[in-house]
């Protein structure tokens, strides 16, 4: 019995040590070989380990780790240039229909959004308190 499951432990732990290496340098110009080599596995075997482990493509999941940081940034008050570079995007076009693709919103469009919610919360921080919490906190 432990003899079937080490290899798939062994296995295990190096997707999680290249999927740690994208968390790491996904601002980087990291190629597949790079990740695959984390993984010790020839890129070919590797593309279908990884998806049958995080249900996405190593290629995916670097996208989608750039967009979450993308969002974080701009969040944060960060330009939307700034913003495509430092999460290594080398294409502001490309990044800004990506980015709309995937949350329906341009980059200068989200950026306005958290501009007006900051406002909002400055304004009326009370209104994003949930409804159930303020009822019990007696804040309404």
């Amino acid at each position: 019995m432990l003899k079937e499951q080490y290899p798939k432990i062994f296995l295990y732990r190096r997707l999680v040590q290249a999927k740690l290496f994208i968390d790491a340098n996904y601002a980087a110009h990291i190629k597949l070989n790079d990740i695959a080599g984390e993984a010790y596995s020839s890129k070919f075997h590797f593309i279908r380990q990884f998806k049958e482990a995080y249900r996405k493509t190593p290629h995916q999941y670097l996208t989608w780790v750039r967009l979450g940081k993308a969002r974080q940034l701009l969040k944060e008050g960060k330009s939307v240039a700034d913003v495509c570079y430092a999460v290594g995007f080398e294409s502001l076009g490309s990044f800004t229909s990506l980015f709309k693709k995937t949350f329906s919103v341009t980059p200068s469009q989200y950026y306005k959004q958290q501009l007006l919610l900051k406002a909002q919360m400055k304004t009326s921080p009370l209104s994003f308190i949930p409804a159930c919490f303020a009822q019990n906190m007696h804040l309404r």
